[in-house]
């Protein structure tokens, strides 16, 4: 039942307020197209920000390939480029690459603009693992 809670608390449990883009759907998805026309996007509100407890051996492994310890999880996806998620879906990515602009959270195979606020959280790797 602990993991059950913890997984709740993540999830649904306030965190630090984050703002993301004030663009709306239709102007995100204008911007998206004309700055990522060859790189895939994905349009998300409601998200967590999620600051990854690893280990020091974990945090080498994801540095040889650029990656930070933090993920995104976003309760509803606006739009998928790519359509690997339905509108309203929600999804969980793979780790960050870079944050540009205060609102552009980039993984190695995508970009997902970050719409409307969010909230940051921190989480263990087991904790993530269990959403889906």
């Amino acid at each position: 039942m602990d993991d059950l809670q913890t997984i709740t608390d993540l999830l649904y449990c306030p965190g630090e307020p984050m703002a993301g883009s004030g663009m709306t759907d239709e102007q995100a998805l204008a911007y998206a197209r004309e700055r990522f026309s060859y790189f895939e996007f994905c349009l998300v509100r409601h998200w967590l920000w999620i600051d990854l407890d690893v280990t020091d051996a974990q945090r080498v492994e994801l540095e040889k390939t650029r990656r930070q310890p933090v993920i995104l999880y976003a309760h509803q996806v606006i739009y998928d480029s790519a359509r690997r998620w339905d509108v309203g879906d929600v999804v969980r990515t793979s780790p960050l690459v870079s944050f540009e602009d205060d609102f552009l959270f980039r993984t190695l195979n995508s970009v997902y603009l970050l719409l409307g606020d969010g909230q940051r959280k921190r989480s263990t790797l087991e904790t993530v693992g269990r959403i889906f």
